[in-house]
This record gives C-alpha cells, sequence and structure tokens, in this order.
C-alpha cells in the first residue's frame, strides 16, 4: 500500500511539472541541464587532449539523445539526478563518433558545426 501511494505521488508531481511550462521550455530547461553535467564530466585543464575533448562536446549540438532520454525516463518516474550520468553518456559516444567519423581516414570532413573539426583545430 505504501509504494503506491509514493508511486502515484511521483507521477503527479512529473504530471505537474509538464502542465506548467509548455514543450519548449522544457526542452530548453533539460537542455542547460545536460550542458552544465557534460562540463562538470569532462576534465578541466590546459592539455591538449583535454581541450579537444571539450571543443567537441560542448560547442553546440542539439542534445537530441540525452533529451530523449530524459523525457523517456521521466515518463516512468525516473528522477532526473539518476538519468543524467546516462544522458550525459550518450552524448559522450555520440562526439566520439562524429570525432571519429570526420578524421582523415574515414570522411575527411574539415568543418563541423560550422568550425573546424577536431583533428584541423587539434591535429591527429
Amino acid at each position: 500500500m505504501r509504494k503506491e501511494r509514493t508511486r502515484k505521488k511521483t507521477k503527479r508531481r512529473t504530471r505537474l511539472l509538464y502542465s506548467s511550462m509548455g514543450i519548449e521550455q522544457n526542452l530548453a530547461a533539460d537542455k542547460k541541464l545536460v550542458e552544465r553535467e557534460l562540463g562538470r564530466f569532462l576534465p578541466q585543464g590546459n592539455s591538449r587532449l583535454y581541450q579537444a575533448m571539450r571543443y567537441s562536446v560542448l560547442e553546440g549540438g542539439k542534445r537530441f539523445r540525452p533529451l530523449l532520454l530524459l523525457a523517456s525516463g521521466r515518463c516512468f518516474g525516473v528522477r532526473c539526478r539518476i538519468l543524467l550520468p546516462f544522458a550525459c553518456a550518450l552524448e559522450f559516444i555520440h562526439s566520439y563518433s562524429l570525432v571519429h567519423d570526420d578524421l582523415p581516414i574515414m570522411d575527411d570532413d574539415d568543418v563541423r558545426r560550422g568550425r573546424p573539426s577536431c583533428h584541423r583545430r587539434f591535429g591527429e
């Protein structure tokens, strides 16, 4: 009986959160949250590797995959703080795939999101 009450409260709280704001505002708020967490997970420092990692992950992007994960999790009543590490992991994997795809041995793209691709900016 106690579990049922807690679950109903969680669903109601989630429903109220989404009804008080429009979908655009919810997505914008979630995107800011994901951006902040991505920056927190990435190492700080002046090494070339750390700079390249931050350049590739933090500079632009729609964050579609993490936003989809957050929205899906909320449908099942999972708290955002539990979902965020997984959402960031998805974005890290996606960013890696873009960097890898841009390499000369693959597509040899010079530009990604209107800026020099990672290997053009930092070398291979």
